[in-house]
């Protein structure tokens, strides 16, 4: 992987992080998100969101191609047709 897409990869990673670490939200009373969301509850649907891209994001760009060149075994075949 290129030390770029690595670098960028791990500062996207390490902004999730400290996202995750809302104290600022905990504190203030402000009126609710949409009339009926508190602002700790939104918050935390939003960063759900934007870890679940950062995951998709981290599939996509950082996954270990090596994995999935499985080839199978040679007796792996005739094993699974013997069982059925």
């Amino acid at each position: 992987m290129k030390p770029t897409r690595t670098i960028a990869l791990t500062l996207l990673v390490l902004a999730v992080y400290v996202l995750h670490q809302d104290f600022w939200n905990w504190t203030k009373a402000e009126p609710l998100v949409f009339g009926f969301l508190p602002v700790g509850l939104a918050y935390h649907a939003g960063y759900s969101v934007l870890a679940a891209v950062t995951m998709a994001v981290l599939v996509k760009f950082a996954w270990p191609k090596h994995l999935e060149d499985v080839k199978p075994e040679a007796g792996a075949r005739k094993e699974s047709e013997e069982e059925a």
